[in-house]
């Protein structure tokens, strides 16, 4: 899922000089974004922040809900939230519709691997809905080291897909060195460019402006909450700030992307 055009750009003095019809959303409904050009039908929608389109080659974007930011029957629109109680369809904390409740699918062998406990938490925090409308199962590794031996004992194939969620994964680092070890077309690595699962949290939700820096070589959790002038064991603190995620809208892009991914990728083992 690509994540584009997220800035007023070429629609910034347009949209605070109009003032558009309001529509409101629908799962399904098909919407062009207007600064790419970029037709789809609607995935995912929170209102005042974020619109997801899969286009018609069904790949996933992700654009800014800024009102005349879309065209719906060729005319710019503001896109609005339809209320449950007028028959409109709930949202989960991923952006994605809330199916009816059923009872839960006996899991299936694909899996997605994320590096620890907090990585897993905060997964199925926001998008366990999701993860569970697919039957797939999310497992901490505790330790990427050596991912190309864990694949192999997984034994990936056709209808046993892998997903595997890495920190830190940028040009040079570890981490990009050690997702370089897996060569399987059932396997799928993705990652985020934080050092720390705990980085892609919006610092805004614990009240702060940003994320200290830590220097290297020093643990980034102890570091974190040392600077901050936490005094609780960096377990207890996460589970602070964990409670403070509600939805994708506190999570960065980056992060929101390379899950979204994986689910995709994971969840439709014939594709």
């Amino acid at each position: 899922m690509q994540d584009r055009w997220s800035h007023r750009d070429v629609l910034a003095a347009d949209s605070e000089a109009a003032r558009y019809p309001t529509l409101e959303v629908e799962h399904g409904m098909t919407l062009t974004h207007t600064a790419s050009n970029t037709e789809g039908t609607v995935t995912g929608f929170a209102e005042g922040d974020r619109v997801v389109l899969v286009d018609r080659w069904g790949t996933k974007q992700v654009f800014r809900a800024y009102d005349g930011a879309f065209t719906h029957e060729g005319r710019r629109v503001a896109l609005r939230a339809r209320g449950v109680r007028d028959g409109g369809r709930a949202w989960t904390a991923s952006g994605s519709v809330r199916e009816s409740a059923a009872r839960a699918p006996v899991a299936v062998p694909s899996r997605i691997w994320v590096e620890g406990q907090h990585d897993a938490e905060l997964v199925e925090k926001v998008w366990g809905h999701d993860l569970r409308s697919v039957a797939v199962v999310v497992e901490p590794l505790h330790g990427a080291h050596d991912l190309a031996g864990a694949v192999a004992e997984f034994g990936p194939g056709s209808d046993r897909r892998l997903g595997v969620l890495l920190d830190h994964l940028v040009s040079g680092s570890k981490e990009s060195k050690i997702a370089a070890t897996v060569h399987d077309p059932w396997v799928l690595v993705t990652g985020h460019p934080f050092v720390d699962v705990w980085a892609a949290v919006d610092p805004a939700v614990i009240g702060v402006e940003r994320w200290p820096d830590i220097p290297a070589g020093r643990p980034w959790k102890d570091g974190v909450t040392e600077a901050l002038g936490v005094t609780s064991d960096p377990g207890v603190f996460w589970k602070h700030v964990l409670g403070r995620v509600t939805s994708y809208r506190d999570l960065a892009t980056p992060l929101v992307n390379a899950v979204e991914q994986l689910i995709d990728f994971v969840a439709d083992p014939t594709g």
